[in-house]
């Protein structure tokens, strides 16, 4: 029998180590088989919606999946490199709305955009550009940023913080996010443009009814207040004012707003000189503020408006006022497509309100050629007609030989007389209606009349009889008009008049003469605006007379002497 062999028949292959190795690779092969899968998922999904917000969620939760980190974030940047918004996936609630809020994108988190290239670090704190972390903010360790881009456009920044299993992110993560990334940039550009592409829709659909409101005649304050709530709306702001010259061009004011606070806003004045709103108003160039609490504007700065934007309605050369917007609490600035699209649409503002001017100049011409006309009927005619009917009077009157009835002729001459004198007056008042810039004493007792109209009930009828202008002085004419707005005041208020006739003289004194027809002075009443009538004239060395009018009502004369 013969004896066994010293060694074994089959010889020794490694056979476990090589299905060990074997076993390896597959395992290997197998992960990065479902790493590309979930990839070539995560990418799909991406790409498989065009709303932004949508978008940019998906590839925050995608990155976090595939590297397995525990925290991850978006920044979203502006043209500027400034944060416009920021995505946070796996931190706290509370801190990721503070967070997701008031994006600042400054230290570490800018370094990726700032280089256009990955950052992948084993401890963030060692990082020279590290900052620290906010109050209440989770601590994170490991890092890896990623900028989005597609070419040279920089869309944002992708951030992996702190692997799951505890261990450190490695160069095949950094080539998974980095290709995630790259097509995420392209995803993004698409939702952007198909962003702006249904913003500027809106944009032309509200252009469009502003200027088919325009044409069709509807008022100026309705056209901006359409403009400043689709201004508003499609901003995403939460204010919006329109901000108006005042006639002395010194502030700006909000005549009409849209939004929250609408009537503590309204009306509110704003220096020109000294504001913002003022330097955009005078340059004609948009500019946005990064907040509103130190930006000298009253109607905002207390209210908790953070974020505005200053509009301005028209061109550098004629800039006719300011829209102003406003974002409320702690958010992101106004992004630079919304100010570009804000900058056209303003200039409808500017259209409404040229269109206004020259409606309003074109019906000031009408009422001035027409009151010309009438002026020249009257001057030409009805007092020249007035005029020989009182002169055949007169030489007719020593032809009548009844004493009663040649009374009653000179009578009807001094009504005449005193037709023609009114009618006179008439004439001035159309030819030279009263005007914010008449300084003249005859226009400013005009204005004074226009004024008291609506509170009498009736329009008085006002007569001049002598050089009131070249003779009397600045300072008994302002005597003059207080003491005429306070006899109107008083008629308004106690007469029940509805006929009020006034007169005055200019001789060696200067007379105002006040009757009325109503029911004139109560016994008992009070007599304080008497009293400041006559110590006016007393203070001028003048003389002050209140009587009863013959067939009831009252007259007031106010006489003093001129230098």
């Amino acid at each position: 029998m013969p004896e066994p062999p010293d060694r074994p028949l089959i010889p020794h292959m490694r056979l476990d180590e090589l299905l060990a190795e074997l076993h390896a690779r597959l395992e290997t092969a197998l992960t990065t088989r479902d790493r590309v899968h979930s990839l070539l998922e995560a990418v799909v999904s991406i790409g498989g919606d065009l709303d932004i917000a949508t978008v940019l969620r998906r590839l925050t939760e995608a990155a976090a999946h595939l590297v397995n980190a525990r925290y991850a974030g978006l920044g979203v940047v502006d043209e500027d490199g400034r944060f416009t918004e920021f995505i946070p996936v796996g931190v706290p609630e509370q801190q990721a709305q503070q967070v997701a809020r008031f994006p600042h994108g400054k230290g570490i988190l800018a370094v990726p955009s700032r280089e256009r290239r990955a950052l992948r670090l084993s401890e963030l704190h060692d990082h020279p550009d590290f900052e620290g972390f906010p109050s209440g903010h989770p601590t994170m360790n490991s890092f890896l940023g990623v900028p989005v881009q597609v070419r040279d456009e920089v869309f944002g920044n992708l951030y992996l913080s702190d692997k799951a299993d505890g261990g450190e992110f490695d160069q095949e993560d950094e080539a998974i996010v980095t290709a995630l990334a790259t097509a995420a940039g392209v995803a993004i550009k698409n939702a952007r443009l198909y962003e702006e592409t249904r913003l500027r829709e809106r944009w032309l659909a509200a252009s469009t009814e502003i200027t088919t409101r325009l044409l069709s005649g509807v008022a100026t304050s309705d056209v901006l207040g359409y403009l400043a709530q689709q201004a508003r709306e499609m901003s995403g702001a939460d204010v919006a004012v329109v901000l108006l010259p005042d006639d002395e061009d010194k502030h700006l004011i909000a005549e009409l707003v849209d939004g929250s606070m609408a009537a503590e806003i309204r009306g509110t004045p704003v220096l020109i000189g000294e504001t913002q709103c003022g330097d955009v108003y005078r340059s004609g160039e948009a500019a946005s503020i990064a907040d509103l609490r130190y930006a000298n504007c009253p109607m905002l700065s207390h209210r908790g408006f953070r974020p505005g934007l200053l509009i301005p309605l028209g061109t550098p050369e004629r800039t006719r006022g300011v829209l102003l917007l406003g974002k409320h609490g702690v958010c992101a600035p106004f992004d630079p497509t919304t100010r570009r699209m804000l900058n056209a649409f303003a200039g409808q503002a500017a259209v409404a309100l040229e269109l206004a001017d020259a409606r309003r100049d074109a019906e000031r011409l009408v009422v001035l050629e027409d009151r010309d006309r009438i002026a020249k009927d009257l001057h030409d005619t009805v007092i020249q007609r007035l005029f020989a009917s009182a002169m055949t009077l007169m030489s007719t009157i020593r032809l009548i030989p009844d004493a009663e009835a040649g009374d009653r002729v000179q009578r009807t001459i001094d009504d005449l007389d005193e037709t023609i004198r009114e009618i006179r007056s008439t004439v001035f008042a159309l030819q030279n209606p009263p005007a914010p810039q008449d300084i003249s004493l005859r226009g400013r007792f005009l204005a004074a009349i226009e004024t008291a109209t609506h509170a009498l009930g009736c329009r008085p009828t006002l007569a001049f009889d002598g050089p009131v202008d070249a003779a009397v002085p600045d300072d008994i004419g302002e005597q003059m008009l207080a003491v005429l707005r306070e006899a109107l005041s008083n008629v308004a208020r106690h007469a029940h008049a509805d006929e009020v006739r006034l007169r005055v003289t200019v001789d060696t004194h200067v007379t105002l003469e006040v009757a009325d027809n109503g029911v004139g002075i109560p016994e008992g009443g009070r007599r304080s605006g008497l009293r400041n009538m006559a110590e006016r004239a007393t203070a001028l060395g003048g003389e002050f007379e209140a009587r009863e009018r013959q067939g009831g009502g009252t007259v007031l004369v106010w006489r003093v002497p001129l230098p």
